[in-house]
């Protein structure tokens, strides 16, 4: 299993590596990802030498730390210089200025920033853009909305105008070419996903009939197809959390006018019997409310379905003793309902004072399902880069400080994990994600207080679900002694 796992992990991680920091470096991406993999190798290595013995914290965060320096070593020294536009002397009014405006257009240019709201100052042309600098003197919306309007109507369809927070909090545009973005694909196909969907269900269907018939072996299967049966009401409840979820990005996009791909099922022919689900976002987000309603969609729609699968999976599992090394460990025969605070409060909802300090219970399929859907909730609430909650801080304080709480959130993860053993392989997979997440077409206008709000009701109901119970909740949520 540790092999499988690190096979995984490395195709996760190489694939992140490759779509990602790969692009803007000129370092290999094999040798970026081979930094990234040195905690991973360093883990499996000192489990074949060490056995079981447990690897001194200290010398565990060391390695983190040397792994992520060595990697933005590698990052930054070889990022490619950005070419400085040649200062020569102006030839002819129809000259091309970096081949994207002529003397005459960048005119007109200057004529679309109306003094009172965004005082234009300078204008630079990259390669791939023209930057515009000034002092935002109005509300960023309507400097965007009016500033935007009159671009489009001096230039038509010609650029994508996005309005971006620079240096010192000072906001400024960005005119790209629409002929130089990519072209998003296809986004609808159906058959593929119709059909990873379908291989998901086998997957999962097989692995709720291992949990549900544990004693079940592959003759007694083949004899008896029927006996699949008893997988289903796992493979269901897995797939419709994790269907729910994606829709709730897939819908919100599409409310947007944002493109995106349907949902993408990972089937795997072991253990859980999937590896989640995901949908891809095609073309910019508008702006940042637009950026957070997409974000917080998906954990929202799949709590909603998540809750009452878990109350009710719950209700047809069995208390039973709890073995003394099981504080924090992941159990399917004897899960301790402390490893999570949320956890611990849905127990105590649906077992009232038969929960005691002394009981763990043993999972049914369905509450198996529903416990992973809690899981995956609080996976993509993780403030980080291109997850879920990335995309949400990022909308409520901005891009940079979107990637500042990414970078703290990953070493407090690391840390959590000495006591949270189970979010030890997704400290990992943080520590090696982008911690920045794209910025939105305008990327300065903030959100309103009620999405603020929500926003913290959602990182609120990650710390709920990751951080074990305390001493002093135990002590209200669970019983001493049973009733009798």
């Amino acid at each position: 299993m540790v092999w499988v796992s690190l096979v995984l992990l490395g195709l996760i991680l190489y694939l992140l590596v490759q779509r990602g920091a790969a692009r803007m470096s000129r370092t290999p991406a094999w040798l970026l990802w081979l930094v990234l993999m040195i905690p991973a190798f360093f883990i499996v290595a000192w489990m074949v030498v060490k056995g079981q013995q447990a690897i001194p914290s200290l010398l565990l965060i060391t390695v983190f730390i040397f792994s992520s320096f060595l990697y933005w070593v590698l990052l930054r020294r070889n990022l490619p210089a950005a070419p400085q536009p040649e200062i020569t002397e102006p030839q002819a009014e129809a000259e091309p200025v970096q081949n994207l405006l002529n003397r005459s257009e960048e005119a007109q240019l200057q004529g679309c920033f109306p003094w009172s709201l965004y005082y234009l100052q300078q204008i630079e042309y990259r390669p791939q853009a023209v930057i515009c600098r000034g002092q935002m003197r109005g509300q960023a919306e309507k400097v965007y909305s009016t500033i935007q309007d009159n671009i489009a109507l001096q230039f038509g369809d010609r650029f994508l105008v996005t309005f971006q927070m620079g240096g010192s909090d000072k906001p400024f545009f960005a005119l790209i070419p629409k002929q130089r973005i990519p072209s998003p694909g296809q986004l609808t196909r159906p058959l593929l996903s119709g059909a990873l969907l379908v291989l998901t269900l086998l997957t999962t269907t097989l692995a709720g009939t291992a949990l549900a018939q544990p004693n079940l072996t592959a003759a007694m299967v083949l004899r008896s197809p029927q006996l699949l049966l008893s997988g289903l009401p796992y493979a269901l409840a897995l797939l419709g959390i994790l269907g729910v979820h994606e829709s709730g990005h897939y819908f919100m996009a599409k409310y947007y006018q944002i493109q995106a791909t349907l949902p993408y099922f990972i089937p795997i022919p072991f253990g859980l019997g999937t590896l989640g689900a995901f949908i891809q976002i095609r073309s910019p987000i508008p702006h940042r409310r637009a950026l957070f309603d997409v974000g917080i969609a998906g954990p929202l729609a799949g709590l909603i379905v998540t809750l009452p699968i878990l109350v009710w999976g719950l209700g047809q599992s069995q208390l039973v003793e709890l073995a003394q090394d099981s504080s924090n460990r992941l159990s399917i025969e004897a899960l301790n309902p402390r490893i999570s605070i949320l956890l611990a409060l849905i127990c105590r909802l649906v077992w009232g004072a038969d929960l005691t300090t002394l009981s763990g219970i043993h999972l049914h399929p369905v509450a198996i399902a529903g416990a992973l859907g809690l899981v995956v909730t609080a996976l993509n609430l993780m403030p980080v880069g291109q997850l879920d909650g990335g995309h949400i801080v990022h909308a409520m304080y901005g891009h940079r400080a979107g990637a500042i709480i990414g970078q703290i959130t990953r070493l407090l993860v690391l840390v959590l994990s000495f006591v949270q053993p189970w979010l030890f392989f997704w400290a990992i997979i943080l520590f090696l994600m982008p911690a920045f997440d794209e910025p939105a077409v305008n990327d300065v206008t903030e959100l309103n207080s009620w999405r603020d709000g929500l926003g913290l009701v959602a990182l609120g109901l990650l710390i709920l679900i990751i951080f074990p119970v305390p001493e002093p909740l135990a002590g209200l949520l669970l019983s001493t002694n049973p009733t009798p």
